[in-house]
């Protein structure tokens, strides 16, 4: 009798243990991406201008991979080349940061992105800028901003 009690004992002192050790930490990965859109117009060039073109910016930088991958849309517009630059809302012609291939609308990619220019992405710092032969310096352009999709706990919502 007395060893059933000693082997009830180390049962109850082993079960004790097993259901007081933590569980795997359930919190969720951190989010990582950021999404960032831009409206792109003549109204947003330095100076201004009287095109009727358009396009749009779709990009989502990776914190963790030092990208971001990319979407732009044009219309009424020949391109000469697209860049997106240094340089926030009524600023004059930025420096280069990202040089753009110039292709046929949409345009899709990757690009590496340094920290500092990530800083300047997601604070409005920077913008696309498309140029064509009548506009040299740029003919329309988009400031770059954070999505206002926020996502919470691996689900997106509107803001």
């Amino acid at each position: 009798m007395k060893h059933s009690y000693i082997y009830l004992a180390m049962a109850a002192a082993s079960f004790m243990t097993a259901c007081s050790e933590k569980e795997e930490d359930q919190t969720p990965a951190p989010v990582t991406t950021t999404e960032l859109v831009a409206t792109i117009n003549s109204a947003q060039q330095v100076p201004t201008n009287n095109s009727t073109a358009t396009g749009t910016f779709a990009g989502t930088y990776d914190s963790s991979t030092d990208q971001m991958k990319y979407t732009i849309t044009y219309q009424g517009i020949t391109p000469t080349s697209m860049h997106i630059h240094v340089g926030g809302p009524g600023t004059g012609e930025g420096q280069v940061a990202i040089p753009l291939p110039k292709t046929a609308s949409p345009i899709t990619g990757t690009v590496p992105v340094t920290k500092d220019q990530a800083t300047k992405l997601l604070s409005n710092g920077m913008y696309v800028n498309i140029h064509s032969s009548t506009y040299g310096l740029g003919e329309i352009r988009g400031i770059s901003a954070k999505s206002k999709r926020m996502r919470v706990g691996g689900f997106g919502s509107e803001q």
